[in-house]
């Protein structure tokens, strides 16, 4: 009982209300260190985030164009830009070298087949000709000398027989007036038998010569055959020589417009050399350099248009050069006012219309040849590169056999310069 008494008296005045309070630990969150640790945390991250992914490249989004893959209708046709020319163009070629020696007519005339185009000269071929011409002439003599003598041989056989004909008439009516007086008994039998013997003898003789004309005549038949054979080989030389002049006339192989006819007076040319050539008027065709990617698909027989205008392909020249092969065109009714040199925008039908899954054409294309393509994902953010496998295409399409889906988006420009498979698109 003594004791709380004196223990609250030993306590000062307002002891009672004091007490010491213990101290709450601070939050780990809170620390300096853990504050630290998560802003150098987020840092990496951010750092992360920004940094392109291995194999990827960034690339602006200004640069990058879309398209959309659709299904679609197809039309497949070639688009071409084509020159008109002439439908037929023949050379004007030298037969025999010399000298121009006058020119006939000017570059871009009308011509007619055979019209002499220019003159030339070579002394050396007109006396080479003039000694040919004279040695032929000769040989033709001889040939009309031999068939003036089968002629004369026969005239002489055909002599010789009427003669031998008029004395076998002459001595049987001698026979016969001798015959007459004998039977009278004026004239004895051997007066008789003189004249029978000579009757007998002409009549033999004719037999002879006309036997002799028939085998004669057979001979010269055939002798006759070879010298007509040689008279016209001889004419044939001649003719041949004498056309050795006539090549030193140039002269147009057909009609049409002379063109490239840019020889001089005074110019040598040789034979075969090119003079110039011509070309059909109002006939015409279309020649187009089309890309080696169609040549297995342009066909000859195909139709074509070209503003109101309707072709065929003519001619496929498969031979490429550059990347690239030749296609002719003829028109199946050509337009009015139509000049060489001129160009057209042709489109030439290479299958119809038809639905197929198509992307837009771009620079894609090109970048890879067709055999690849990025493609956007959900985001929007990225491309990843894809494998795919193209058909057919035209101007604004481009067919896709497999690789791709309706409804995704693929970057139609050009990634050539892309060397990773991941497209950061910012």
């Amino acid at each position: 009982m003594m004791t709380e008494p004196s223990i609250h008296a030993n306590l000062s005045p307002g002891a009672g209300m004091d007490r010491q309070v213990a101290k709450k630990p601070r939050p780990w969150w809170r620390s300096r260190a853990a504050l630290i640790a998560v802003a150098v945390v987020l840092v990496a991250v951010a750092v992360w985030r920004s940094l392109p992914a291995a194999g990827s490249t960034d690339i602006a989004s200004a640069d990058v164009e879309t398209g959309l893959v659709a299904r679609a209708p197809f039309a497949d046709y070639l688009p071409v830009r084509a020159t008109v020319a002439p439908k037929v163009t023949t050379l004007v070629g030298v037969l025999s070298g010399g000298q121009v020696e006058s020119l006939l007519v000017q570059d871009g005339a009308m011509v007619g087949a055979g019209q002499p185009l220019a003159r030339l000269a070579n002394p050396e071929l007109r006396l080479e000709v003039l000694t040919r011409e004279a040695q032929i002439a000769g040989q033709l003599g001889d040939v009309s000398g031999q068939d003036l003598g089968i002629e004369r041989n026969r005239l002489d056989r055909a002599s010789q027989i009427a003669q031998a004909n008029y004395d076998l008439i002459k001595a049987r009516r001698e026979l016969g007036i001798r015959q007459q007086l004998h039977d009278k008994g004026f004239v004895s039998d051997a007066g008789v038998k003189s004249f029978a013997e000579e009757a007998a003898y002409q009549e033999k003789r004719l037999a002879q010569l006309q036997s002799g004309g028939a085998t004669e005549a057979r001979i010269t038949a055939l002798q006759e055959s070879r010298l007509a054979d040689t008279r016209n080989r001889l004419s044939g030389n001649l003719t041949a020589v004498r056309a050795g002049l006539d090549a030193l006339v140039v002269r147009a192989p057909t009609g049409g417009r002379l063109t490239n006819f840019a020889i001089q007076p005074g110019q040598t040319l040789k034979p075969g050399d090119p003079a110039g050539q011509v070309d059909s008027e109002g006939a015409w065709k279309l020649e187009a350099d089309v890309d080696e990617f169609y040549l297995g698909r342009v066909a000859v027989g195909q139709k074509a248009t070209a503003n109101d205008a309707r072709l065929t392909v003519s001619k496929v020249l498969p031979a490429v050069k550059d990347g690239r092969f030749r296609v002719e065109l003829t028109f199946d009714r050509a337009p009015d006012g139509l000049n060489r040199g001129q160009t057209m925008d042709v489109r030439v039908t290479l299958g119809s219309t038809a639905p197929a899954l198509v992307v837009p054409v771009g620079g894609w294309v090109d970048a890879g040849g067709g055999s690849s393509v990025f493609v956007l994902d959900s985001d929007g953010a990225h491309a990843r590169r894809r494998t795919i496998k193209i058909g057919r295409r035209n101007p604004e399409q481009v067919e896709i056999l497999s690789g791709l889906e309706p409804g995704e988006h693929i970057v139609t420009s050009n990634t050539s310069a892309v060397k990773g498979d991941i497209l950061n698109i910012r």
